[in-house]
């Protein structure tokens, strides 16, 4: 499968998804970190991918999402943004509601 197809299946398999360097428990870098507490801090599970170890991805999303920098944050196939929209969406309770609206449609498609 080619590198693209994989993201999409991955933005596609996932409702709310964070592409970050390192992991929520252990990230690489300081906007990574502002990030994966902000939507920890919405309350709902989230899958994530860890850049450092998946060279294709942080070489090709960019590209695909046309967005330039990691994070990146995808709620229900949609690009949020990056940390800087993360925490001031959270700051404004914006992001919060996102994710446990998407959370909710996901769990209810589910049943």
């Amino acid at each position: 499968m080619d590198i693209i197809e994989t993201i999409k299946e991955q933005i596609a398999n996932n409702t709310i998804l964070l592409y970050m360097k390192g992991s929520p428990n252990a990230p690489q870098c300081g906007f990574s970190a502002r990030a994966s507490q902000a939507v920890m801090g919405c309350g709902e599970k989230f899958a994530y991918v860890d850049i450092l170890q998946n060279p294709e991805i942080r070489a090709n999303l960019p590209k695909y999402a046309n967005w330039p920098t990691f994070p990146q944050l995808w709620v229900a196939g949609e690009l949020v943004g990056g940390s800087d929209i993360m925490l001031e969406m959270f700051e404004k309770g914006e992001l919060q509601t996102l994710i446990k609206d998407a959370a909710a449609k996901a769990k209810a498609s589910e049943a």
